[in-house]
């Protein structure tokens, strides 16, 4: 099984309501790190202007780049639900390494501003999993612009889509997330 997030662009306002519970479920500090992202993308001419705005974690790819370009192996994927978990005490430190940023797509892994600091990402808020709860950022959503679940199923309720204005799709990692698109 494969775990996924589902993302509807069409609904998501950038309220950021979604990286809040992230850092608040997970202690984040209020720095430069953000677990999940939101950001916004704008096209067109006046009059005739849009924008629409990108929520956007870990992608929990099903071949995931960071994982292979960690020399310690301190990036790994789960077995059982295809959650990448980071063994931080394994990393070497950005001074040291930073072969997972530079290998990511999506820029998601993060490193804290003090010295030598050590590769975090999303973790699928695997300890609310475990009590059949969704992760945080899910359950924040006030327009519920995402979802989460196994990628059969998510496809199953929204379909395969894979690319939105603001996001594209690596086909060497393939990327666990399912978008609905905000078009014109």
């Amino acid at each position: 099984m494969q775990m996924a997030f589902y993302f509807d662009q069409s609904r998501c306002i950038g309220c950021y309501a979604c990286s809040v519970a992230c850092k608040d479920w997970n202690d984040i500090p209020a720095d430069a790190i953000q677990w999940r992202r939101v950001t916004s993308q704008e096209w067109g001419t006046c009059p005739e202007v849009f924008l629409t705005c990108l929520s956007l974690s870990c992608c929990h790819c099903t071949n995931p780049a960071c994982a292979e370009a960690c020399p310690v192996n301190a990036i790994s994927k789960r077995k059982e639900d295809g959650i990448m978990a980071v063994d931080r005490k394994e990393c070497l430190g950005y001074d040291a390494c930073g072969a997972c940023k530079k290998a990511c797509p999506y820029e998601v892994p993060q490193f804290g501003s003090e010295g030598n600091a050590k590769m975090q990402m999303c973790t699928f808020c695997i300890d609310r999993l475990r009590e059949n709860k969704k992760p945080a950022c899910v359950d924040a959503c006030p327009v519920r612009a995402l979802d989460a679940g196994s990628m059969e199923e998510l496809r199953g309720k929204y379909g395969a889509i894979k690319e939105v204005p603001g996001f594209t799709a690596a086909a060497e990692t393939m990327p666990s997330i399912i978008f609905k698109a905000r078009y014109k």
